[in-house]
């Protein structure tokens, strides 16, 4: 964790329900100590501090649905005496209310002023405590001095407020008994959530007061990008460069989440939806009961499934005419073989005594029958050629 709590949109730092001890210096919440001197069992200026209450910061991601929490999570907002947060989701509101936790919202107040009101409301006595909100005698509750204190962590990372609270408890540890701080991890992220928000940014890119160029893109107005970008990958790959290969993968998504939000008949869940069913489908040895124990067997496996599925399908149909000539010439080339017809004829009457012609298809011919892929082979010798001059 830096300045904010966690990045934005992020639930990390801390393990959940790990007593990081009351650190809370140079904006980080963690260790036992304040600016350099211990809160929790430990010593400030080499005298012995105790601590009232506990502040627990407790962190979520916004990308779980409301209500979804850890246990330890779920345990610490029943006990606490008061919850604080800034500008919360109502949804999560909605969540809570059902679970009988009030919520109070001091998004009014400035980052200093919640600091603060986490280490005072930590430290108060019980006495009175009835009379303020979110108020609480549920089983579990810790029985030190003081009062159980939650501030539910805002999607920002809340900036500011773990150095707001590191100036606080630092005059609470020489003035009188500061707070325990715990940060609690209520939520993690799943591998791939980070694609709800590119979802998430697509959409407020093309929605009304996004961006004008995005708005008014088409999948036609697009293409050249797809095209460009699907390029600039495969050089990505054959540079052996993993960031760059890792930013142009980025640039290549970015334009398969822009078709599905143009598009009015879909969105991203039905593209998504519908590759996971295709991959299901097409991989009964892993997904059913089928064997394939070689890779020669599942793309065997794999081109059955596919002519089943696409019986209907005519000559060379789905093989797009805008292929590069060496790639379309070797997809036609796979089809035929498939298909039991004799490839050496079919070139010489392609090429229909062009000799020229004849020669690229075998060429064509020769580098599928060796496994290889015509138009990679060319692009690497290219790659080798020598500039003018050198």
């Amino acid at each position: 964790m830096s300045d904010a709590l966690a990045g934005p949109g992020q639930a990390s730092g801390a393990p959940g329900g790990q007593v990081l001890g009351g650190q809370v210096s140079g904006g980080q919440v963690s260790g036992g100590q304040v600016s350099g001197g211990p809160v929790s069992g430990g010593q400030a200026s080499g005298v012995e501090v105790p601590v009232t209450g506990r502040v627990t910061l407790l962190l979520t991601t916004p990308r779980t649905a409301p209500g979804l929490l850890t246990f330890p999570a779920w345990e610490r907002l029943r006990q606490a005496d008061l919850v604080l947060a800034a500008d919360p989701d109502p949804a999560w509101l909605d969540a809570f209310g059902l679970a009988g936790i009030v919520v109070e919202d001091v998004a009014a107040l400035p980052v200093p002023e919640r600091a603060g009101r986490l280490v005072d409301d930590a430290g108060a006595d019980d006495a009175g405590a009835d009379d303020r909100p979110g108020r609480s005698d549920r089983p579990g509750r810790s029985d030190r001095p003081g009062r159980e204190v939650v501030w539910w962590g805002s999607e920002d990372g809340d900036p500011g407020l773990t150095d707001a609270l590191a100036e606080h408890l630092s005059r609470r540890a020489i003035t009188g008994a500061p707070p325990e701080i715990e940060v609690l991890t209520g939520s993690f992220d799943l591998p791939g959530a980070r694609l709800l928000d590119l979802v998430a940014v697509m959409d407020t890119l093309r929605s009304p007061g996004g961006c004008p160029w995005d708005g008014e893109q088409t999948h036609t107005s697009l293409l050249p990008y797809l095209l460009e970008e699907t390029h600039e990958v495969i050089e990505a790959v054959e540079s052996g460069d993993p960031a760059h290969l890792e930013e142009e993968l980025g640039d290549l998504l970015l334009q398969v989440v822009f078709h599905a939000r143009v598009a009015e008949s879909f969105g991203i869940d039905e593209v998504a939806g519908g590759i996971v069913a295709k991959l299901i489908r097409r991989h009964p040895h892993v997904f059913g009961d089928a064997t394939a124990s070689t890779a020669g067997d599942v793309e065997r496996s794999w081109e059955t499934l596919k002519a089943a599925e696409k019986a209907g399908r005519q000559g060379f149909e789905g093989i797009p005419a805008t292929l590069p000539a060496l790639a379309r010439a070797q997809k036609m080339l796979g089809r035929l073989a498939r298909a039991g017809v004799d490839t050496d004829a079919a070139v010489e009457k392609a090429a229909d005594g062009d000799q020229l012609a004849a020669a690229l298809l075998r060429v064509v011919a020769l580098a599928r029958a060796s496994g290889e892929d015509a138009e990679a082979v060319l692009r690497a010798a290219l790659g080798r050629l020598d500039p003018p001059g050198e």
